[in-house]
């Protein structure tokens, strides 16, 4: 699945869609800033929380980071355990912030 760019995930936020977001950063780093609606799993603690996540698997899941190194491997991961639609917030918080 092709990965999401800050433009189109900002205009669909805005028309009140409500996608699944989940923030792979540390808690400290959610707590600096966040988008609205996400879900902090820290990307170590993804293998964990898969059981919870289950009932994504088919439908779309936007992950994301500060830069997106590690969203880019928790979508690489989820994809493996055989999620099909993940898809990786290019520039991560970096790029949203600005």
């Amino acid at each position: 699945m092709a990965d999401i760019s800050i433009t189109e995930l900002k205009q669909r936020l805005q028309a009140g869609e409500t996608p699944t977001i989940i923030d792979v950063r540390e808690p400290w780093e959610v707590e600096e800033s966040r988008i609205p609606g996400s879900q902090n799993i820290p990307l170590g603690t993804l293998p964990t929380k898969l059981d919870d996540l289950e009932d994504l698997k088919d439908q779309e899941v936007i992950v994301h980071c500060k830069s997106g190194g590690r969203s880019a491997s928790a979508k690489a991961f989820l994809t493996q355990q055989g999620f099909t639609n993940v898809r990786n917030l290019e520039g991560g918080m970096l790029a949203y912030g600005s």
